[in-house]
């Protein structure tokens, strides 16, 4: 019974393949050429992350549980420098404050600030438009340009503010600003902010400039009533690529303070009181070659900003609902 079968089948005529099956088929194989076309121009690429970032992050993570100062071979160590960190480096708790008080506030208020002035930046006329951003983007550009406080806090009668504090009759004798522990946690956040926007407020600005303009016709249509309501339902929902980018760059930042403290108040700053987990990791592994403990801050600080961003990623999935 069944070869009668078969045979039946084998005698039957093929039926024809449809030319929607044929073009079904040939796109298919088109498709997946396209894809392996693709992988192939991204492999070289991928080849540089993987080991360029990927395995030195793993190698991190693995040293941060060893003793290794590169001279001899590590010896793990377990949790003993995290223990040490957090419980016997006291110094470390200092910077983990530090940076923690510079994220919280140099974070959020260069983003923020950036997107308010790009928004409003965002209605002048196309060359005023272009001449103003360019304004606030040049110190971003300019290397070194937080340098000119130097000049403006110099701690003689010569600085700017000494000199007009004195003029003013407001202080009898000259502040020295960086040297200062009173002057010198709030004179870095604003420096920090000030030159925060860079990269962070062009994205904002190109963001702006890529909304389809009829989509606020119809918003008035559906009953937005002002600018607020314009800017949650509208603007920043078609921006969420571009403030989720501007987040990424702001934690960046945040989390890896301590440049323009060295270059205007020295390392270490006085008492340590701008003392950074940035500095903190410089410190031991270029200075003592504990790359182990080092690695185990730099895992530290990772954690900070994975966490940071996480959470701003929830606050932006809610942005318009």
């Amino acid at each position: 019974m069944q070869e009668t079968a078969v045979k039946r089948a084998e005698k039957e005529p093929k039926k024809p393949i449809s030319r929607k099956e044929m073009t079904k088929w040939q796109y298919t194989k088109a498709e997946m050429k396209r894809t392996r076309v693709g992988y192939l121009m991204i492999l070289p690429f991928m080849i540089m992350f993987v080991v360029f970032t990927v395995l030195p992050v793993i190698l991190s993570i693995l040293l941060s549980f060893t003793s290794f100062n590169m001279f001899q071979w590590p010896k793990f160590v377990f949790l003993d420098n995290y223990i040490r960190m957090f419980l016997d480096d006291d110094l470390f708790i200092t910077a983990f404050k530090n940076t923690m008080i510079f994220a919280i506030t140099t974070g959020p208020a260069s983003y923020l600030l950036s997107f308010l002035l790009a928004w409003f930046i965002n209605e002048l006329p196309p060359k005023a438009r272009a001449f103003v951003t360019f304004i606030f983007y040049a110190p971003s550009i300019s290397g070194g340009a937080y340098t000119i406080f130097t000049i403006i806090f110099r701690g003689d009668i010569y600085g700017l503010a000494n000199g007009w504090l004195m003029k003013l009759g407001i202080i009898n004798e000259p502040i020295l600003f960086f040297q200062n522990e009173t002057y010198i946690v709030p004179l870095m956040i604003f420096i920090s902010v000030w030159t925060s926007l860079g990269m962070t407020f062009l994205a904002f600005i190109a963001g702006l400039q890529g909304i389809d303009r009829s989509q606020y016709e119809a918003g008035a249509v559906d009953g937005i009533k002002n600018r607020w309501q314009e800017a949650w339902y509208i603007t920043l929902p078609n921006m969420k690529s571009m403030l989720m980018f501007g987040a990424v760059l702001a934690i960046t930042g945040a989390f890896g303070f301590g440049a323009i403290v060295t270059a205007l108040c020295g390392t270490p700053s006085a008492n340590y009181c701008a003392w950074t987990l940035n500095h903190h990791l410089a410190e031991y592994m270029g200075t003592r070659f504990e790359f182990g403990y080092a690695s185990a801050i730099a895992l530290i600080m990772f954690i900070l900003s994975f966490g940071a961003n996480q959470l701003v990623n929830k606050i932006l999935a809610k942005v318009g609902t």
